[in-house]
């Protein structure tokens, strides 16, 4: 979404690095090219005058002229000015502080993705917030939309209101209202009906629900494609309903931005998420820090470590680490990888959330790998015999030719495959044989084979060590363990920060042959940071 933004502006940090002193007439020049960016962007005029008006405050004088790194100043300028436009640097929470059940309303245009973002929603109060949550439909005139809510309801397990015909949605709304208190539930998700366009019909029948519900949040789902439409759509909307919040649906299209950066500015509503695809467990918690990290190119970390604790199986994870510690890699811990990528997110998912990645963009589309190359890969490996798959050495040119004839592949892919899981397998045993010692006794001491706590994993004194090596506070650990299952040692607040330190992560990242640091396929490089180059 972002990509025509971060190249404008990536472009310009570039060229203000390469100066060692910034004139007055340079930084002006560099506040000009950032207008020039953000407009071409979509972002709102008046939304852009104020953000230029606090730049240039910040700006002017001798503290960025006399800096040791005037450049850097720019930046952090221009970060803390997008963290401001989006809304301050701490996420708005939902608020479920009430009686239950908890009703929460969900508005907006047809087509905006409400029903969806109603079960996705559902899903993630239900998983990370244990609550009990009912669904009800409100869309009487929408031709399945009772039954599409239903189908959602059973595929994330998640109850729904019993479709009864020829009631109203006020009717509805009564009825749903008296079965979620009957049933005790926790939360109440409304999800009313919307229109191709405003009309009048719809905001009455949106502003009596509201009344008759009372709910405690009323969110605005918005379309981020729709540009300066979903704008105008949030102001006609808040003049009529008691919106608490905004959802973002869409955020990982190809729009230009311009919505999400101007939304928060023009209505003064919080964005609470952001829907980032059409899987049920694709809502995010959105946070000013990390898009507008993401608009430097400095990357979401912190939401790909989360990502992966999310998907992170303990048990599997304790007997891999096991494996791991005895230098053991065989092609079915291979192919386990490659489905953990696919789960969260697969490869163009992934790549978007590290540092640096947009400068090489190019370089990456070069390679063509995408998810499909997984799926091959799989296939590949699923052709083999369970011997085969425990002893890759046995595989011959006459077992090569049955696995490519049973896999659909060119004998090729299958010899490329081999070198990714030999690579692999090669770092696993140095890991092994460095007995804790060097870079990479380090990286085996982040991937628990060292021994030490429970499951093979390090105990608190060597994670104090390993925290220090990567500039963490130790005494910071023990809070950043206990949130969301996150690896030991990953201090959230220093990750959210442009130049934070790098996530652990293997020497051979996903078996795609790269060097430390760098991205699959290319050389090692150092990742692009908007703060320190």
């Amino acid at each position: 979404m972002f990509d025509s933004l971060n190249d404008r502006l990536s472009g310009l940090f570039d060229r203000l690095s390469g100066r060692g002193v910034l004139s007055e007439k340079d930084v002006d020049e560099a506040l000009r090219e950032v207008r020039v960016a953000l407009l071409e962007a979509d972002v709102a005029l008046p939304v852009v005058r104020d953000f230029m008006t606090k730049a240039r405050e910040l700006a002017t004088g001798e503290a960025i002229i006399k800096a040791v790194k005037p450049a850097d100043q720019v930046v952090k300028i221009v970060y803390d000015g997008l963290i401001d436009m989006l809304g301050g640097e701490e996420p708005t929470p939902i608020n479920l502080n009430a009686v239950p059940p908890v009703v929460i309303l969900m508005a907006g245009l047809q087509g905006s993705g409400k029903t969806t973002t109603s079960a996705k929603l559902a899903l993630r109060l239900t998983k990370f917030d244990r609550k009990k949550v009912m669904m009800a439909s409100l869309d009487t005139r929408r031709p399945a939309a009772m039954e599409q809510l239903k189908l959602l309801g059973e595929q994330i397990e998640v109850p729904t209101l019993p479709i009864m015909t020829g009631q109203n949605a006020v009717e509805i709304t009564k009825r749903a209202l008296s079965s979620a208190r009957l049933q005790g539930f926790d939360v109440l998700i409304l999800d009313t009906a919307g229109r191709t366009t405003l009309d009048e019909e719809m905001m009455n029948e949106a502003a009596e629900i509201a009344r008759i519900s009372s709910p405690t949040e009323t969110f605005l789902v918005a379309d981020s494609l729709t540009g300066q439409d979903a704008v105008r759509t949030a102001e006609a909307f808040h003049a009529r309903l008691p919106l608490t919040g905004l959802i973002l649906t869409r955020a990982d299209g190809d729009a230009r931005g311009g919505a999400m950066l101007s939304m928060r500015a023009t209505t003064g509503l919080p964005i609470k998420f952001l829907g980032g695809g059409e899987k049920v467990d694709a809502l995010d918690v959105f946070d000013a820090r990390r898009i507008a990290g993401r608009i430097l190119g400095q990357g979401d970390v912190v939401a790909l470590v989360e990502k992966a604790a999310q998907e992170l199986d303990a048990s599997k994870a304790a007997a891999m680490a096991r494996k791991m510690a005895k230098g053991q890699f065989d092609l079915d811990d291979l192919s386990g990888q490659l489905q953990q990528m696919k789960r969260m997110g697969g490869m163009s998912g992934i790549l978007g959330l590290l540092p640096g990645v947009q400068k090489v963009k190019k370089q990456i589309d070069e390679l063509n790998i995408s998810d499909k190359t997984f799926d091959r890969q799989i296939a590949i490996i699923s052709s083999m015999t369970k011997v085969e798959r425990k002893k890759p050495d046995l595989l011959n040119a006459s077992r090569k030719r049955r696995i490519a004839a049973g896999s659909g592949v060119d004998v090729s892919e299958i010899n490329r495959l081999l070198k990714q899981h030999r690579q692999m397998a090669d770092t696993m045993k140095a890991m092994a044989r460095s007995n804790g010692r060097g870079p990479m006794g380090n990286m085996a001491k982040m991937f628990g084979m060292m021994g030490g706590g429970k499951g093979g994993q390090p105990d608190m004194e060597q994670m104090a060590d390993m925290a220090k090596q990567m500039g963490i506070d130790p005494a910071a650990l023990g809070e950043a363990a206990k949130g969301a299952g996150l690896p030991p040692g990953l201090d959230l607040d220093k990750l959210k920060a442009p130049g934070g330190p790098a996530a652990p992560g293997n020497a051979n990242l996903f078996g795609l042959g790269q060097k430390p640091g760098g991205l699959p396929g290319l050389g090692g490089g150092k990742p692009f940071n908007p703060i320190k180059k």
